[in-house]
Order: C-alpha cells, then sequence, then structure tokens
C-alpha cells in the first residue's frame, strides 16, 4: 500500500506551504525520518522528514509550488515500481512513463510564467515527473529563445518591464519564495508604520572584560541590557492595536539570523528570566538551527522586540525595519577602538553604535531616547558577575 506524503501543519496559523525543493529524486529510495523535501511558509523554511521508509515514486507537487496544508504532494511505496531499474549514486531510480497526449500536466504557477512571457507551452519540453513542465523548463525555454522585440512591436504587443530594460549583457534570478515573503514584510512594514531612528554610542569596555573571560560575544549583554531597559520603559514591548497600544506582559526578543538566501528571526522566548550564560547558549543553537532549516515555526513566532546584529559584518550603522507588529528593532553595529574623551582625557575604548527603529504612531523621540539612555546605562555600568 502506498504511503501519501501531505503537506504538513507548520504552525496554528500557517493555511499553506511552499515546496522549495525535493531532497531525494523521483524513483529515489528514502528512510524513515530522513529529510525527504524543503518547505518554506510566512514563518519559516524547514526540511520535512519522511514519515516512513520506502520509494518515492510520485511527486504530485513539484518545487515551486504553494499548496494547503493537507494536500497529498507525493507517495512512497515499500517497494520500487516495476519496469527498468538504474541504480544512480547508490538510489534506485525508475524511469518515470511520461503523460498521455493531450493530459493537462501544466500547473497554475507554469500557466503565469507562460503567459507573462508569451512562451509556448507546446514547445517546451518537460524534464519533471511524468514529463510534467517545471517552471525552470520555461526559463530554459525563454533564454533559449532569440530575441523577436521589432517583429512584436510591430504587432502593437506591449513589452514587459523586464524586456523594456533587459540587455544581452544581463541575466535574471528567480525570486526565491522566501526572497518574496521578506519583500513583502519589509514594503508592508514601512507601508504601516511611521519609521524613526535613534543612534546612540555605547562604551563596550566593562563587557568586554567578562566577555573575553567566559568566551561569549557581545550579543546575550545587549539582551540582557535591553529586557531590564524595556522593564524601565514598558511601552517599548509592545504593539498598535484597534482600541489602544497593547502592552505584553512577556519580554520575547526576536534575534535576527542571516541565511544565504534570506533571513530569519528565531525568538528567545521569556530572555529577561535567563542568565547570560543561557542566553548565549540558547542564540547559538537557535541560530545554527536557523542556517540548517531545522528550526520548529513556534520558534520564530510572538516575539515583542527584535535586535539586530549588523555589526557583525563590519556595518558600523543601520536603520533597521520594524518587525510587524511590533514597535521597535535595535540595531547593533561593529564594536571597534576608537578614541574619546574619558573624564577630559584621551582614550582608546571600544566603542559601538546601536540604532533604535521605532514606530513614532506608539512613541516619540523622547520616549525613545529614554529608552536607549537606559539600555547604554546598563551596558556601561553593569556588574556582570551578577548576571552570568
Amino acid at each position: 500500500m502506498p504511503t501519501d506524503v501531505i503537506m504538513p501543519q507548520l504552525g496554528e496559523s500557517i493555511a499553506e506551504g511552499t515546496i522549495v525543493k525535493w531532497l531525494i529524486p523521483s524513483g529515489g529510495r528514502v528512510e524513515k525520518d530522513q529529510p525527504l523535501l524543503e518547505v518554506e511558509t510566512d514563518k519559516v523554511s524547514l526540511e520535512i522528514p519522511s514519515p516512513t521508509a520506502g520509494f518515492l515514486t510520485e511527486v504530485l507537487v513539484q518545487a515551486g509550488q504553494t499548496v494547503p496544508v493537507g494536500t497529498v504532494i507525493a507517495r512512497l511505496e515499500g517497494q520500487p515500481a516495476t519496469g527498468v531499474v538504474n541504480r544512480v549514486g547508490g538510489m534506485v531510480v525508475r524511469p518515470m512513463e511520461p503523460s498521455p497526449t493531450g493530459e493537462d500536466h501544466y500547473s497554475p504557477a507554469v500557466r503565469q510564467l507562460a503567459k507573462e512571457q508569451g512562451a509556448d507551452l507546446s514547445q517546451v519540453t518537460g524534464t519533471g515527473a511524468g514529463g510534467r513542465v517545471t517552471k525552470k523548463d520555461v526559463l530554459d525555454f525563454i533564454a533559449k529563445r532569440k530575441p523577436s522585440g521589432v517583429r512584436r512591436e510591430a504587432l502593437g504587443e506591449a513589452r514587459s518591464p523586464d524586456a523594456l530594460s533587459r540587455t544581452p549583457h544581463e541575466g535574471i534570478l528567480p525570486f526565491t519564495p522566501m526572497r518574496k515573503t521578506i519583500a513583502d514584510r519589509m514594503v508592508k512594514s514601512r507601508q504601516t508604520s511611521a519609521h524613526v531612528v535613534t543612534f546612540f554610542e555605547a562604551d563596550f569596555t566593562g563587557i568586554g572584560k567578562i566577555r573575553e573571560a567566559r568566551g561569549l560575544t557581545y550579543l546575550p549583554f545587549v539582551i540582557n541590557a535591553v529586557t531590564r531597559a524595556i522593564k524601565d520603559v514598558p511601552v517599548l514591548n509592545s504593539s498598535w492595536g484597534e482600541q489602544g497600544i497593547i502592552i505584553k506582559k512577556d519580554i520575547h526578543i526576536g534575534i535576527a539570523v542571516a541565511l544565504e538566501d534570506g533571513l530569519l528571526v528565531p525568538v528567545v522566548r521569556s530572555a529577561d528570566r535567563k542568565s547570560l550564560t543561557q542566553l548565549a547558549k540558547e542564540v547559538a543553537d537557535l541560530a545554527e538551527r536557523a542556517r540548517t532549516k531545522r528550526l520548529n515555526p513556534d520558534e520564530v513566532q510572538d516575539g515583542t522586540f527584535t535586535i539586530t546584529n549588523h555589526g557583525g559584518f563590519g556595518s558600523l550603522f543601520s536603520t533597521p525595519i520594524i518587525s510587524q507588529p511590533q514597535i521597535a528593532i535595535l540595531g547593533v553595529g561593529a564594536v571597534q577602538k576608537r578614541a574619546v574623551v574619558v573624564n577630559d582625557a584621551i582614550a582608546i575604548r571600544p566603542m559601538g553604535y546601536l540604532s533604535l527603529s521605532f514606530d513614532h504612531r506608539v512613541i516619540d523621540g523622547a520616549t525613545a531616547d529614554r529608552f536607549m539612555g537606559k539600555v547604554k546605562q546598563y551596558m556601561e555600568q553593569s556588574s556582570w558577575e551578577t548576571f552570568l
């Protein structure tokens, strides 16, 4: 009996998922709990394990397609299908029979792409399972076509913005689902919140001493200072509501993690209740699992305030965009030794710039600066041994 592989429920508020890629080729052998495919939602990207051992005999949803939760996306069988069998790279693979002539095997995404690019699908050779035409097949077909702008204009056909601006020396990097999601969120955030940014400079001397002695990064100290400042200025831990400003009682800190193809923001829950050592371990674990696509959906939800450490790449200043529905995000710049005035004398100190992007609908500049003053104070004057 075949086993259906369905699009899983990846969070209470998630209704659909996009297949990024299949990790096992059609016809290939997979073991129980071995990663079978990579799925992306508007919250997270992660690998989905196989529900059982067997052979991937039928792929019903191709990479790049988005389907509702509960949709059957593939089928597994305990034995390979009958017919010609080859062994490729240690995996058993059987050739897929092409679809019957005249069968409609074009996905909505493929049809839309072909329509936008003016491609005749009957001329496109499909390389997907059962001879299906994939988006890559359409893009490859388009890339091989000779320019025909003059003829199309002569026929009165309008050219797309891409066609008007592209030259033979340019190429197209297709959008990934994650990049589309990030783009939509960033534009929506700018359209929703009244963004304002304030900058402060902090002396990291005290943090540096304990950090080196304990083998920690700067981030746990920043998280600690931010959570204490939030308790002094609770409105920073809030969101905009229809009836008023919603003050969050729990302090869940989102930590922006850069990936090769985008960004994820896993959440350190109840960060104000954790020691520096606990924060360091949890941040390192979340960042590693974000990069290897092993985060659980609930680990990127319910953040109340976000910190982005852009200084890790050498950046000094940043004006980060607020993660909705939060009202602020703190940017941490690179820590560098600079000449500063200390007690009317020139001294060399490790200094770093802190930026706060905040929603001017919720708080004014004075409140934002009071909060940042507290963050700076805690970072510079704390007896850090008591927080280990």
